[in-house]
């Protein structure tokens, strides 16, 4: 399921200062890259691509990776001095993110031995300078990281970067099926997928929900026993209506297919379009956002193509991410928190326990009773996130939270469920989102953090707020332009 890319490191000098100190550098960016390696494995490989000395070697260069499809970006750093007139024509058409590594192989000043010729090859500071400069001036989206490159906060960013970028590759190339349309008459669900497709590259369209119901009847036994298999393994079984289970499975070998046989990594489904199927997907949607498949319910292909990218940026060290909505609220000793949930589909990777499998009536969609998995999620700080469609531009929106276990059981709740204390507040952090137009259905992830969704939002080329611990309504208006 999960994609693993390679990262060109390139360095830039000149020819100014002889020939004899490439291979000093070269040797340097390999030793360099070895220690970004075990930072990024195993989810990304790093290699030193060239030493970058003339305008032709640079635009060769960005031209080779953008045709390459295994390369998710690209880090430079400035040796020396490497005047940046050189670089435009690469920079220009350059389309796959940039890192910008600010540092120097040495970490010390040898004080004894300092001279002209250790300037003359030591000259990041201002060679990096010449180049940022550049990359301002062309209005280059990048993300810049400074420090000495085994500092571990350096190490940690190009791991972030790493994440991110691949990211954008898995939406440059992201199919979304919906099986049926939007719920009706909601509007934050809606968007224009044509400017979806142009602003990140996802290709979503409707199938009927009939092809999924043609697509069960070609299920095997052999598969059915498979995925129930797979469900004994994740799963405690707390229901005797072992018929709703088999449906489920059968739902999810159906979708996996359909997804698969058109390339697509994410989904939706609705409530009201629920021809010719027993039961709304509710296990099968919870588990194929287990196995990384993103998913919206009521038709919400922006948040199933967002959980999908989510899950991809942290793979191999995910903590959870889930399709989510907000739902009630609790007030309490001055303080208001959140209670999340839906009417099935809560990713089970955020689960606090083993999920338990259980069979209850749904009061929408007049069908059968569905199974589903029931949990609480997982305490840790988290966010909340929103992609929303203004008409002119998209808006990524974050809010900062905090997890928490519910206070109380709730025995009547046949649904999974997470609870969360908001920052800096619960007034603000709302008022804030509300402002900003967030919508009801988020992605909740316990792995990515404002950081990197600012950084995906900067390469995206769309609008990014974020509602934090120090968050001032007076200033978030006015960044909204409604102060």
């Amino acid at each position: 399921m999960m994609k693993r890319y390679r990262y060109w490191f390139v360095v830039g000098t000149q020819h100014l200062y002889g020939s004899d100190i490439f291979d000093i550098i070269e040797a340097r960016a390999k030793t360099m890259v070895e220690v970004f390696n075990q930072k990024v494995q195993p989810f990304a490989d790093i290699e030193f691509k060239a030493l970058l000395k003339t305008s032709d070697e640079i635009t060769a260069c960005f031209e080779a990776a953008n045709h390459d499809p295994e390369v998710a970006g690209v880090m430079t750093w400035m040796h020396t001095f490497s005047p940046s007139k050189m670089w435009i024509k690469g920079l220009a058409l350059m389309q796959k993110p940039i890192l910008h590594l600010h540092t120097q192989f040495n970490a010390k000043i040898p004080w004894d031995a300092i001279d002209m010729d250790f300037m003359n090859l030591n000259q990041s500071a201002h060679g990096d300078r010449e180049h940022a400069h550049l990359y301002t001036k062309m209005k280059k989206p990048r993300h810049v990281v400074s420090g000495h490159y085994e500092d571990p906060y350096v190490l940690e960013q190009i791991k972030r970067f790493t994440r991110v970028s691949a990211g954008i590759m898995e939406s440059r190339h992201l199919n979304v099926i919906r099986f049926g349309d939007n719920m009706r008459h909601v509007a934050v669900t809606e968007g224009d997928k044509v400017s979806a497709s142009i602003q990140f590259g996802w290709h979503v369209n409707t199938y009927p929900v009939g092809d999924l119901a043609d697509e069960l009847k070609k299920v095997t036994q052999n598969e059915l026993r498979e995925q129930l298999t797979k469900y004994d393994q994740r799963y405690h079984s707390n229901t005797d209506q072992e018929d709703a289970v088999i449906y489920q499975a059968k739902l999810q070998v159906g979708i996996r297919k359909l997804l698969d046989r058109h390339n697509a990594k994410a989904f939706t489904t609705t409530f009201e379009d629920l021809h010719g199927l027993k039961q709304l997907p509710g296990l099968a949607a919870q588990d194929l956002m287990f196995e990384g498949y993103g998913f919206g319910a009521e038709g919400d292909w922006k948040t199933a193509a967002l959980l999908r990218i989510i899950k991809l940026m942290t793979n191999g060290e995910a903590k959870g991410s889930s399709f989510m909505e907000d739902y009630t609220y609790h007030f309490e000793g001055g303080e208001g928190f959140v209670l999340g949930a839906h009417m099935l589909e809560v990713c089970p990777s955020i689960a606090s326990d083993t999920p338990r499998i259980e069979v209850h009536p749904l009061g929408i969609g007049g069908k059968e009773d569905p199974a589903r998995l029931i949990f609480e999620g997982r305490e840790g700080e988290a966010v909340q996130v929103s992609l929303i469609d203004l008409g002119d531009r998209y808006r990524l929106i974050v809010t900062d939270c905090e997890a928490i276990t519910p206070f109380e059981k709730m025995p009547k709740l046949p649904v999974a469920a997470a609870m969360w204390r908001l920052k800096p507040n619960f007034s603000v952090a709302t008022e804030a989102w509300l402002y900003a137009g967030g919508a009801h259905h988020t992605v909740m992830s316990y792995d990515v953090d404002a950081q990197m969704l600012e950084m995906f939002a900067q390469f995206m080329g769309i609008e990014f707020i974020h509602i934090h611990q120090h968050t001032n309504l007076s200033d978030l208006k006015r960044q909204l332009g409604q102060g």
